[in-house]
């Protein structure tokens, strides 16, 4: 199995660093620095797992998108899950070295963090994907 999620995790940010696709300024991350202001977004937790099937050595793979707004309420951060979702979800996006057969959202799940004040949305996505 070639391991997929680095260049995965590049396409991603590539693809939400792109003029227009989310609705206001908002930084992208891997980790977001200690001072990164609000709203922004950090890739979060991956599993890969080997998806072998008529000798192709492919990868499944489960990749959570974090978003972190402080404004009142959830609608910054809806409406920056929506921007996500709308450009990743079954939409073309290259990884290198690999084709793409399925990139798919899963799920959304909006939290009110401990501190009172952050609103997080967690989106994950499965995609498959195939070596070239």
């Amino acid at each position: 199995m070639s391991e997929p999620s680095l260049p995965l995790q590049a396409a991603l940010v590539s693809a939400l660093r792109a003029p227009g696709v989310l609705p206001v300024d908002v930084g992208v991350y891997d980790e977001a620095p200690a001072a990164a202001p609000y709203p922004y977004v950090t890739l979060g937790d991956c599993q890969v797992l080997p998806d072998k099937a008529a000798c192709i050595d492919g990868s499944e793979v489960f990749l959570q998108i974090d978003v972190w707004s402080r404004a009142v309420g959830y609608v910054e951060a809806k409406k920056i899950s929506r921007a996500i979702v709308d450009r990743l979800d079954d939409q073309p996006i290259v990884v290198t070295g690999f084709d793409v057969v399925l990139f798919e959202i899963q799920s959304v799940n909006y939290l009110r963090d401990p501190d009172g004040q952050t609103r997080h949305a967690a989106l994950t996505f499965r995609t498959l994907l195939n070596p070239v």
